[in-house]
């Protein structure tokens, strides 16, 4: 389903499944009987298809995908197509970033329209901490499944460039926490607001996977969204972001506080930033913060997509990314704990 500028979509159906009104539809000539769609205020569908493909890499040891030829372009070489797009269409040249629609920090709704998932002239160009990380983190990939690829020199070279400028332009030193958003051209933030008095909890995880904050940081960063936790009375640190946007900001669902992406508690997140507490040797910080998210599992008997004002479950009670992000965390503490026992006998 890539299309012939390098983009990809972000999910297909079969055309006689495709009943719902999208006036965007994405058709390919390689996948004749499929529908393609993608929401075009996200800049994380490329970087997210080559991190995939680097675990299923991994997994299976099965570099031959890499070779294999879609309408005759190999898999390897159209990855390079998703670069050349993202470089091409959402780079912004000043501050050597790429760029997506404002949104709620991970989130993939505007503020200015009643959708809010289709890039318009409502849009506002905003630069963020998750589209980079989450190219960082897709480049690292790269650099590890095709070490010996003649590409790797630049891959490196980009990679270091979007570290860089993500600390230059992105984190704010004085408050030890990213500011939002970069808006190169119109802001759509209401006077007397300050947008930089919000914290990302989702970017920011995503930032420490990339590689982004030392240690100290860190340790920063976990106390600032316990505090965020404290302050909202919201259940975990899957908090989106704290404090929320302002009533009305955005159209539809999010409009009120500690809705969806306005600060609602996505365990989905949370469970990635539980992820890289392990990983960076913040364990009984893991474990504690942890706590809350599987307590709710059990108690609901399912796993679903957002939680509310006093724990309320939201969206689909199936929501596998949730499970998927909670079960890895579960995996990396119990491997943690293991290695532990070896060594104190």
């Amino acid at each position: 389903m890539q299309q012939p500028n390098g983009e990809m979509v972000d999910g297909y159906v079969l055309k006689k499944d495709f009943t719902w009104h999208d006036d965007t539809p994405y058709y390919s000539e390689n996948a004749p009987g499929h529908v393609g769609f993608k929401n075009t205020v996200e800049t994380d569908q490329e970087t997210s298809l080559i991190q995939l493909l680097g675990k299923y890499i991994r997994k299976t040891e099965d570099y031959s995908i890499l070779e294999e030829s879609i309408g005759g372009i190999s898999v390897k070489d159209r990855i390079q197509l998703m670069l050349d797009y993202l470089k091409k269409e959402r780079f912004n040249q000043n501050y050597q970033l790429l760029w997506g629609a404002m949104t709620a920090d991970w989130g993939d709704v505007q503020p200015n329209d009643s959708f809010g998932c289709d890039w318009n002239e409502l849009s506002n160009e905003a630069i963020d901490i998750y589209d980079n990380a989450m190219f960082i983190i897709a480049l690292q990939t790269l650099i590890d499944i095709q070490p010996n690829s003649p590409k790797v020199t630049a891959w490196k070279g980009l990679k270091k460039s979007l570290e860089t400028n993500s600390r230059r332009h992105l984190w704010d030193k004085k408050k030890q926490k990213f500011i939002p958003h970069i808006y190169p051209k119109t802001s759509p933030i209401p006077k007397g607001f300050d947008e930089n008095t919000i914290h990302y909890h989702g970017g920011t995880a995503i930032a420490i996977e990339a590689g982004l904050l030392s240690a100290s940081e860190i340790k920063t960063v976990n106390m600032q969204m316990l505090e965020n936790v404290r302050l909202s009375s919201m259940p975990s640190i899957g908090l989106t972001l704290y404090p929320t946007y302002p009533v009305g900001f955005f159209i539809g669902g999010m409009a009120q506080p500690y809705q969806y992406q306005n600060g609602g508690d996505w365990t989905w997140f949370g469970g990635r930033m539980i992820q890289q507490l392990v990983l960076n040797g913040f364990y009984q910080e893991a474990y504690a913060e942890l706590q809350p998210m599987i307590d709710r599992v059990v108690k609901n008997k399912g796993f679903y997509e957002w939680y509310g004002q006093n724990n309320v479950p939201s969206g689909s009670g199936k929501f596998k990314g949730s499970a998927g992000v909670l079960s890895k965390a579960i995996a990396l503490l119990e491997s943690w704990a293991e290695t532990t026992v070896e060594k104190n006998h």
